[in-house]
């Protein structure tokens, strides 16, 4: 029997919210400004290989999705974490992803520290946040350049930055997030957008 992936879609205070999913994984979830947009960049990430359909009422993952994604967008983080299906991408874009969710709300890291947690270069991390197949789940928008500017963003600069200010929570110390035998450096949110 054949898998099947369902589409769906949920405008959400003017952001349309979306997620592809079964009944057990998420295999992507996207936000932007239409419902049109949010579809394609949804069929665009799941596996050519998995039949989909677009469903007019979310099922209970896809709601918890939904909901989590929203909580995320509006700077308070996710509501509870959600199983990504990462089978179909390659063993580095996976932990990658892995290990760019760990970047707790309020604080941001960079594409090189981001590289030397989780391997390859700070330009092939880039490349794996360009492609991300499940923000803002996985927060993509807390990876900047080394210099704490910005760097890139497919929704945009100013959704990067309007992300990080509804994140800011008045920390002050960096930390280190313990992933496997090496350790992730983050920086509060504020460092970033002092330089704004």
């Amino acid at each position: 029997m054949t898998q099947k992936i369902g589409l769906y879609t949920k405008n959400m205070n003017g952001v349309w919210f979306g997620v592809a999913c079964d009944d057990e994984q998420v295999f992507a979830t996207t936000f932007t400004n239409s419902e049109k947009s949010a579809m394609k960049s949804l069929t665009e990430a799941i596996p050519q290989s998995m039949e989909f359909q677009v469903c007019a009422e979310p099922s209970i993952l896809a709601e918890k999705v939904l909901r989590s994604a929203k909580s995320v967008y509006d700077g308070k983080g996710e509501t509870e974490s959600v199983p990504l299906a990462t089978n179909n991408l390659s063993p580095f874009t996976k932990h990658v992803l892995e290990v760019a969710r760990l970047i707790p709300v309020g604080y941001v890291t960079s594409y090189g520290a981001l590289s030397k947690t989780a391997g390859g270069s700070p330009r092939a991390v880039g490349g794996v946040m360009a492609a991300n197949p499940f923000a803002p789940i996985v927060p993509c928008h807390r990876v900047v350049r080394s210099d704490l500017t910005l760097g890139g963003y497919g929704g945009g600069l100013d959704l990067k930055e309007k992300m990080l200010v509804r994140e800011r929570r008045s920390e002050t110390l960096p930390m280190e997030i313990p992933v496997g035998a090496k350790r992730l450096q983050v920086l509060p949110v504020e460092r970033v957008l002092e330089r704004t």
